[in-house]
Order: C-alpha cells, then structure tokens, then sequence
C-alpha cells in the first residue's frame, strides 16, 4: 500500500490506527514497497517506510455496527463509465469506495478481485465506485487514467479525484484502500492495502443481505499466497526518483547542487544496495529523474542493486515518440524466466522495453526471490523514471 506523500514520514508498519474517530479498524497487508504485505522494516534509506507484517487468512473482521456516515464525493473532476454519481442516490445499495491511483502496484494487484466482485454483485445491488487520486501530475490526465482504466479492464464507475477532495473528506492516506458503505449510507467496512479479500467479499455479502440480495450461495475468493517471510525482511523497498527520494538518500550519487538542471554523474567505486545510482547526463526533478541528452551507444545508465522477486518501474516518456529502454540483469540480458510481461527481445536477444506510455512497467519477474544487480539505458532524452517497487510474493 502506498501512503500519500504527505504522510510518508509516517511509518507504514504502525499504522493500526481508526479512520474516523476510532469506529473503522484498519488492516493494513501491503505497502509502497510492492511486497504483497510481508515482513517487518529492512534496512534502507532513512526516509524509507516499514512493511507490515500480515497473513493472508486473518480472522473475518466484525461489521461495524452503525459506523459512521460516509462523507459525499465532491470535488470529481471527470467520470468514466458512469454519469456523476452521489452517495446519496445510492442509497439503498451497498457501494464500495476504492481509492487507487494506476501507477501504484498494490493497487494493480486488486484490481481482479475488484472486477470480479462487479461481475458477481453488480446485479445484486453492489455499486463499485474506484475513486483516482493521482500520486504523479501526469496521472492527473483523463486520458491516461481511461487508458490505465481499458488496460485494466475496469468497467465500473472511476471518478477522477484530481484535488483531492474526497479522499481528504474520508480523511485518506492510502492507496489502496477500500470503505463498504451500507443501504443507508454507512461505513460498515474499511480496509487499507491489499489482501483480505476473502474477508472483503464475506463483509460485501452479508451487507447485500441486509438489503435483501441471495448472494450466501456465491464463493469468495481466495487470498494469494505471500512470499516467505525470510524474503519479506530483505526485499527491497519503494524506491523514488525524483527530490522525494534523492533529498531522503534513495539515489545514492545525488548531487545537491544540481537539482533541476543536467548533471554529468559518475558511479562511485562501490554500489551500496537498495540505492538508485546514475551515469552519464541527468536532472533530478521534483517527480522523476530524466535522461539529460540523446545519446548512440547507451553509455548513460541507472545501477539498482536490489533484492526482490519482481521490480516494476514507473516511466514518463517526455516526448511523443515511444523510445526502447535497454534492461540487462547481473551484466547480462534477462533469461525469459526473468522477464516481466513488458520485457521484449531483440535479433540478438537483447532485452528491452518499449516505453509508449506514462504508467508502471514490469521488468523483472523472477522464479524467486534473490540479489541482483539491474542496469536500465536509453539513447532517448525522453526516459524520466519516477518509481520503483518490488515483490516477493504470489501475486507480484
């Protein structure tokens, strides 16, 4: 689970906390670190957020008795799917409120329990709302989020929450996170983060019930298996790279006296790990780093050292044109059992990504997890790399 970045300072791992006045517990199985919700705090960055340690079967938590009211959407600045919607028109059904926002992992790892639950409820009574509130400017774009929403396979209601407004009314700080609103308007229901779907669905089902739905009959689905938790204490964490991260350590070559402006960087002699490193021409920038100049040969690189399972990417390309992104792992390219989805191979079987998009790429999707070193180059002055995360478990 992502926290926004005004709360990062917060510790991911303490976050036992109520919504609303101590009514809605949260469980929290998940973080920004892509790990599917395992294991305590590693070592890292001093910025750096703690993993929760979580397993995937809890016992079912108790529906809150009345809860509290949910607040009204305000503030939506675009629909899709949908015409406008209010809470209260929606009164008599049970509504689920999901923030998300399309570059964060955790929230792309629910998203079939969520079309499974419009597919199996929709008819019931369930009104699945998915509220977008951007983390990166770039997510603020209609038509990235309807693209994000088509690739995803998301046909329910999404409302573009670009200021914010209803996720401050619910008082949020999370992505994800999911609040199950009764026929009468109130929160009965509240997670954060992954997992629990199992849970979510039993709790969905018996609020249908409540309004009349034959829905006992329906099985819910079951919670994927996480990674050990020897892996979860060691894998790596959410690592940003822009000022958010450069100014807390996480680009471990960073030059202050560069920010905003192109900066010819060189490798230190050794590489610490779980660090982002650059070479060659780069601006480090509010959101992302980018790629300062065009270049022939690749001689401008990214240095990850990293332990995980998975390692996903957020890129931007800056310009129109799609570019490629040379991906090689442990000085070699990567075998097909280590190839994310969005890794393609050359004549010459080279790996590489082409980046068409504003949106997260997975490059790394190995049979477990371990310690490798990734090493991203573009000739493109296009490339600006804004997160990456990683997994261990089941689903990553």
């Amino acid at each position: 689970m992502r926290l926004s970045f005004f709360h990062r300072r917060v510790r991911r791992g303490a976050f036992m906390t109520a919504a609303f006045a101590g009514v809605v517990a949260l469980v929290v199985t998940s973080c920004g670190g892509g790990n599917g919700g395992l294991g305590p705090v590693q070592q890292g960055p001093a910025d750096s957020t703690a993993v929760p340690t979580a397993t995937p079967r809890e016992e079912e938590p108790e529906l809150i008795g009345r809860g509290v009211r949910a607040p009204e959407l305000r503030g939506i600045v675009s629909w899709l799917n949908s015409e406008p919607l209010t809470l209260a028109e929606l009164r008599g059904k049970v509504v689920l409120i999901d923030f998300w926002t399309y570059t964060c992992i955790n929230c792309l790892r629910t998203f079939p329990f969520l079309r499974e639950w419009h597919e199996k409820y929709a008819d019931q009574g369930l009104v699945i709302i998915g509220v977008h509130t951007p983390e990166f400017a770039f997510e603020r774009d209609l038509n990235n989020v309807r693209e994000a929403a088509e690739r995803n396979m998301l046909t329910y209601p999404i409302a573009l929450d670009n200021d914010y407004a209803t996720w401050n009314a619910f008082q949020n700080r999370y992505w994800p996170r999911k609040y199950l609103i009764d026929k009468d308007g109130f929160i009965r229901y509240d997670h954060a983060g992954e997992g629990r779907y199992e849970a979510t669905e039993n709790v969905i089902k018996r609020l249908l019930a409540e309004i009349g739905a034959d829905v006992q009959a329906e099985v819910s689905v079951t919670d994927p298996q996480p990674g050990p938790l020897s892996a979860a204490r060691l894998v790596t964490r959410e690592l940003y790279a822009g000022l958010r991260g450069a100014l807390s350590g996480q680009i471990g070559n960073f030059v202050r006296s560069a920010i905003g402006q192109p900066y010819d960087y060189a490798l230190p002699k050794s590489l610490k790990e779980n660090r982002i490193y650059l070479k060659g021409s780069w601006v480090v920038g509010e959101e992302a780093s980018r790629h300062a100049r065009s270049t022939e040969a690749f001689e401008d690189e990214v240095v990850l050292r990293y332990w995980a399972r998975s390692v996903n990417l957020v890129i931007r390309p800056e310009g129109d044109e799609p570019f490629d992104l040379k991906v090689t792992l442990d000085g070699k390219p990567l075998e097909d059992y280590d190839a994310g989805p969005d890794i393609r191979f050359d004549d010459n079987g080279e790996s590489y990504v082409r980046v068409d998009t504003p949106r997260l790429y997975v490059l790394v999707s190995s049979p477990v997890a371990d310690g490798h070193e990734l090493r991203l180059s573009s000739n493109s002055d296009a490339f600006a790399l804004f997160a990456f995360t990683f997994g261990v478990g089941e689903q990553d």
